[in-house]
């Protein structure tokens, strides 16, 4: 508590310090009124309200920044580092992404993997990795919400939430159309209308198409290569959504809601010795246009999802009875060449030589999840607010994978068909009391009942026909309390403690050996403030947290037995600050950003994993030798992927040039620095800088909404490591190149 106390005290130190200026402030600032930054509203804490209302870290993203990071085919991995603390990455493609919030994440590559982020999405969570991956459209809001979210949003939650919100039917009749071109064939086409049939009824139907051509050219003559020269890095991503709303009275109101993908394109692509030992720089075997693959298939993936959700909410007048029910279907495929290189008939001493051919992939996935959740809230402005609830989720996942271990084999040597069934329930309550007109508390509860089975069976391969069969469960209790001080109408403060878990998992990757992990318990506990400074046209939050974790899981990934394992780790601890906000310069220019320093630490003198295979990288961790093999101790290491710094940064600007239309640009930069991809530590596979910019000027009519923009993502064409394979040679795997290009949009 010593570290907190000094990082709360320093964040109350810095609130007062910047509420300053607010007093002795200049005429002309005074005259700038129509500047001023506007209020933000959440559902935080499944009500709507002002973001400075709520007790704890969050923040908000809005259309505009959407659609400006997703310029150029981006996906939901351009999130990564926008928010304080948010890290955001992927070993496998567009289609199975992993969250990092204060450093908690899991870097678990597989589809039956949990993650501590949850992601809800219209009132629905979307559980598995599977899903969490569909893409951004027509989004209204999308809010970040960290630290352990486990009263209101049940299991799995202990690093934080992501909630996105999209745009709902209205009554009257709007939408828009963009569409944007750039290199390598990009183009992303977006529509969106609402259709008010009725008094009563009014329908929101929106629909994305995002495309890209191959541009990476595969130098091995492989038997599946597409011999135009360009073979892989293209894809093409359709999805669709129908909103529904109908309110017959009054009290009554509901929303059905149908939505589909259709994705088809290149996973991630790994690149062979592009890593040189004692470096943690890209040597010149790195040519972002050219991989040699004798494996993989070019890296397909393809997957299909459909869901459908009813929400329906009645108004008793003292309180609100909703009910959600939702359904997730999907499908998915894909292969690999895992060694992003080549072994049989590679030159000696050739940069993308292999020790030995690794290509895996998913032969088919099938998945069903099934939401069920009832809410009674209070409603009014009294004292008192309150909602209570339960919740069940079940979800049932087939996957069959396989091994190819010939070069450019077209059978597995090896095929493993597990079957995964989970399900939970819970019950939860949340109280608020206006003690003063100053003082609010808040209090939640939540039980929680879990339990997970699963069994594998080798269908192809050695040994024939084993099997493993393993069944897991625990019940657990979440809480939180905070309070909310309004010192005056510029500044509040608060303070937060909360508890939160993470279900007990199974890995069953290294058939017929399987591994468990207990639940991981985390205690949380966070202080800060927000303010809005200079008369409105700033606006700034700050919060100081510590958690400590309690058989924390890791995924322990590759190494020299090339496995994928679970442990629990005795303790795992985070402390840190982060900064956000915005200001109105004036003269047109308005910036914004934020800032974190998150400082991770595994905490078990005993823990041991396994290392880079044949000692190619340089560990700097104690080893020891178990069995003839070595190990590394992590003892005092990072997380992995848990940046200790980050940061982002977006200055805009918009000039008016008449009465209705105006000029504008923007440049946006994100920043993270010193992390690990790995349990272990080397010298290799630790990141020092990764930094990427962001530019997006127009000019826009106003009066008859049509918008034309330039933009450039990634403009100084970074090369960012951002994961590795470390089991047979030095791979490593970097972010999208820079893309640029034109957007025109409409909108009604």
């Amino acid at each position: 508590m010593t570290r907190l106390s000094v990082l709360a005290a320093s964040a109350s130190g810095l609130a007062l310090l910047l509420s300053t200026p607010a007093l002795a402030q200049s005429a002309d600032v005074q005259a700038d009124q129509a500047a001023a930054v506007g209020d933000i509203v959440v559902t935080a804490q499944r009500r709507s309200e002002s973001i400075r209302d709520v007790p704890f870290a969050v923040t908000a993203m809005n259309t505009e920044t959407l659609n400006a990071v997703n310029a150029g085919g981006g996906d939901i991995l351009q999130l990564s580092g926008r928010v304080p603390s948010l890290q955001v990455e992927s070993s496998n493609g567009r289609y199975a992404p992993r969250f990092y919030i204060r450093g908690l994440g899991n870097v678990d590559f597989d589809f039956t993997a949990s993650q501590p982020v949850s992601m809800v999405m219209d009132e629905l969570v979307l559980e598995s990795v599977y899903l969490k991956g569909f893409p951004l459209f027509d989004v209204k809001q999308l809010e970040v919400l960290r630290g352990p979210q486990g009263t209101l949003f049940g299991r799995n939650t202990p690093a934080g939430v992501i909630k996105i919100d999209t745009t709902k039917p209205g009554d009257e009749f709007t939408g828009f159309g963009s569409i944007t071109y750039g290199n390598y064939g990009s183009t992303r086409a977006e529509a969106a209308v609402t259709l008010p049939a009725s008094d009563t009824l009014s329908v929101r139907v929106a629909a994305l198409w995002n495309h890209r051509d191959d541009w990476i050219n595969n130098a091995y003559d492989a038997p599946f290569a597409k011999k135009d020269g360009k073979d892989l890095g293209n894809f093409d991503d359709v999805a669709g959504r129908i909103h529904v709303a109908w309110t017959p009275t009054d009290r009554l109101s509901t929303l059905l809601t149908l939505q589909a993908r259709d994705y088809e394109g290149t996973g991630t692509m790994n690149r062979a010795n592009v890593l040189t030992k004692g470096s943690n720089k890209l040597n010149d075997n790195f040519d972002r246009d050219t991989v040699w693959y004798d494996g993989g298939r070019n890296n397909f993936q393809k997957q299909k999802t459909t869901s459908q959700s009813l929400q329906v909410a009645y108004d008793f007048g003292p309180a609100t009875l909703t009910g959600v029910v939702g359904s997730f279907q999907g499908w998915s495929q894909g292969d690999g060449d895992i060694d992003g290189g080549v072994s049989a008939g590679a030159p000696t001493g050739a940069g993308y030589k292999t020790p030995f051919p690794v290509e895996s992939g998913t032969l088919s996935s099938d998945l069903l999840q099934n939401t069920y959740e009832l809410r009674l809230a209070s409603n009014g402005a009294g004292r008192l607010g309150w909602q209570v609830g339960a919740f069940y989720w079940d979800e049932r996942i087939n996957l069959v994978s396989g091994t190819f271990d010939g070069v450019g084999g077209l059978m597995p040597t090896k095929v493993t068909d597990i079957v995964q069934k989970s399900d939970s329930w819970s019950v939860f309550g949340q109280a608020n009391y206006q003690v003063t007109d100053a003082l609010k508390l808040t209090g939640g509860l939540r039980y929680t009942d879990d339990s997970r089975d699963y069994h594998g069976r080798i269908v192809v391969g050695t040994p024939a026909n084993a099997e493993g069969q393993v069944s897991v469960g625990d019940e657990q209790v979440s809480w939180d309390v905070s309070a909310l001080y309004e010192v005056n109408d510029s500044l509040n403060l608060f303070a937060r403690v909360a508890s939160g878990y993470r279900g007990p998992s199974i890995q069953g990757r290294n058939l017929p050996v399987l591994t468990t992990a207990d639940s991981e318990t985390v205690m949380s506990y966070e202080a800060g403030f927000k303010a809005r400074l200079w008369d409105g046209r700033a606006r700034l939050n700050a919060t100081a947290y510590l958690y400590d974790v309690k058989d924390m899981q890791f995924t322990a990934i590759g190494g020299i037995d090339n496995s994928n394992r679970l442990i629990n780790a005795d303790k795992g601890q985070g402390y840190g600050l982060e900064i956000d906000g915005d200001v109105y310069l004036g003269a047109g220019f308005t910036l914004a950003g934020g800032v974190a320093w998150n400082h991770t630490e595994i905490k078990d003198k005993d823990l041991l994993v396994a290392i880079c295979g044949n000692h190619l990288c340089t560990i700097t961790d104690p080893m020891v030798n178990v069995g003839g093999t070595d190990r590394a101790n992590i003892d005092g290491n990072p997380f992995p992927q848990a940046p200790e710094y980050s940061a982002n940064l977006t200055l805009s600007y918009v000039r008016p040039i008449g009465d209705d239309q105006e000029l504008f640009a923007s440049t946006d930069w994100v920043m993270q620095k010193d992390f690990n991809l790995f349990l272990y530590e080397a010298v290799e596979f630790r990141q020092d800088t990764n930094f990427e910019g962001g530019l997006r000027a127009g000019w826009r009519d106003l009066n008859r909404g049509l918008e034309a923009a330039v933009y450039v993502r990634n403009i100084t064409d970074e090369a960012n490591v951002i994961g590795a394979i470390d089991f047979n040679n030095l791979t490593a795997f970097v972010n999208e190149p820079r893309m640029y290009g034109v957007e025109l949009s409409k909108r009604f």
